[in-house]
């Protein structure tokens, strides 16, 4: 995972503790679970909380079962700036898709989905109205770099399973985009900026820079 306060990737070991335990409706039992950790790299506490049924895993111990994520609690939203060089219009639903990220994976996914079609439609140039349709132009073409073209796929199948009820064909239940498909999605629009601002914005420093000096030494510029 990535962690919430340092946006560094570690490893963590979480420690669980139940809360409470009541029935619904139904007479089903139901709880509330705890998990916490202590980041490795920045040593910031990290809170999950979590309810659905009480089921048992292998080993008979008691566990919350069901589709509904963790919350992320501690810190209350996720650090994960955007970069400076990607316009306004384009960060705002960044900006969102991560604040939303441990509430609702599934409303982050739609979000990158929408983001990436915009980032391909205004900045990639794509004729094509559809996303699918637009990944393929853009990799097709060979516009972008083969390591961000295997990564495109994932916002779209990702986003799909956010944007339409998708059922598992074994247990015949909807099946929701996870936390860890959510933030691969941002992963991927990350790549993305990087490929369409980020390194376009520094080669044209570098490049106004260079002209600086050629200038000073009467020398003709690049062009």
């Amino acid at each position: 995972m990535k962690c919430p306060h340092c946006s560094v990737t570690v490893h963590v070991t979480y420690a669980v503790k139940e809360l409470i335990r009541a029935y619904d409706d139904k007479k089903r039992a139901i709880g509330w679970e705890v998990s916490f950790a202590n980041c490795p790299h920045c040593d910031q506490a990290v809170i999950f909380l979590q309810s659905g049924p009480i089921g048992t895993n292998q080993h008979g111990a008691r566990i919350i079962t069901g589709p509904k994520p963790p919350i992320l609690v501690w810190p209350q939203s996720s650090i994960r700036p955007c970069p400076t060089e990607v316009p306004t219009e384009v960060s705002s639903d960044f900006d969102e898709a991560v604040r939303v990220l441990t509430i609702s994976p599934q409303a982050s996914a739609a979000l990158t989905r929408r983001c990436l079609q915009q980032v391909l439609r205004d900045y990639g140039k794509t004729k094509s109205k559809d996303l699918y349709d637009q990944i393929d132009e853009v990799i097709n073409e060979g516009r972008i770099p083969h390591a961000l073209a295997e990564q495109l796929d994932a916002v779209r199948v990702i986003g799909n399973f956010a944007a339409h009820p998708l059922k598992s064909q074994i247990s015949g239940m909807i099946m929701p985009v996870e936390p860890h498909e959510a933030e691969w999605n941002l992963d991927v629009l990350e790549a993305a900026f990087d490929h369409y601002f980020v390194k376009p914005a520094q080669a044209h420093a570098r490049k106004a820079a260079l002209n600086k000096k050629l200038a000073e030494a009467g020398k003709p510029l690049l062009t």
